[in-house]
């Protein structure tokens, strides 16, 4: 029977699973969609995720595609899917797309948010599971500006991301197109976008640049992590739980129905 691609566009909150990847005795978002896919399709199924966000972090617009047969068309398997999963993940969109969409490897952009609370209200049930209190006091905003300026282009990540998580051969390069610091009521927003991200990146970059806002560290300090071979002298990561990952970037000749 002849199959087509479908891909998922989804949201989740992350705080009861232990990340995308599926793990044995684990819940992660990927067991849960694939297990609802099972219950559908009376068999295992794949499905392949952009990117493979850490224990706790959540995503506005992650990007997943599966292979279905012809009879399940984007906007029915969206409906059937919604219908088994867990209520902390929803299918927000899908489409029909060509054969040779891979959600990781087609894209050409990923979007991620930060979230920071320089208030006294960060404290609260409501906030706080979903943003970072500023520790130290409230960052410099100036500071944390000069930060992005250096960020945005092609550099090598060595200095911002988990040794050995990327092959011997990679060179760690990634080019920032977005990189800024919005003022909201009650704190920051970090909005980040590049073609790729090495594993705990955006944490790495997030923890070095409230330091150097809070006065632990230079900015000389952190221009220097830029052409850092190693993460040694990295800030610790900013945790996980005010991270989102906001949308995921194709070509849009591989939709095969409009967006």
């Amino acid at each position: 029977m002849r199959e087509r691609t479908v891909q998922l566009v989804l949201q989740y909150d992350g705080s009861r699973f232990a990340g995308w990847q599926r793990q044995p005795a684990l819940r992660t978002v990927q067991g849960a969609i694939e297990a609802s896919l099972e219950r559908l399709f009376g068999k295992p199924v794949t499905v392949i995720g952009a990117g493979r966000t850490d224990a706790g972090v959540h995503a506005r617009g992650q990007s997943a595609h599966v292979g279905v047969t012809e009879r399940w068309d984007a906007a029915t398997l969206r409906r059937a899917l919604n219908a088994l999963l867990p209520p902390d993940i929803w299918v927000q969109r899908s489409h029909d797309v060509a054969s040779e969409f891979h959600a990781r490897y087609s894209a050409t952009g990923r979007r991620y948010s930060y979230y920071l609370g320089t208030d006294e209200c960060a404290r609260s049930p409501f906030r706080r599971p979903f943003e970072w209190r500023a520790p130290g006091g409230p960052p410099d905003v100036e500071i944390l500006r000069a930060t992005c300026d250096m960020l945005r282009g092609e550099h090598q990540f060595y200095g911002f991301a988990v040794r050995g998580t990327a092959p011997q051969t990679d060179e760690h390069r990634c080019t920032i197109a977005v990189a800024e610091w919005r003022e909201r009521e009650g704190g920051l927003q970090f909005i980040v976008e590049a073609n790729r991200f090495l594993h705990h990146m955006v944490r790495f970059l997030v923890g070095s640049m409230v330091d150097a806002a809070t006065g632990r560290r230079s900015l000389e300090s952190f221009a220097g992590l830029l052409t850092a071979r190693d993460n040694v002298d990295a800030s610790a990561p900013a945790p996980a739980h005010a991270l989102f990952l906001d949308r995921v970037s194709y070509p849009a000749h591989l939709y095969l129905s409009s967006k």
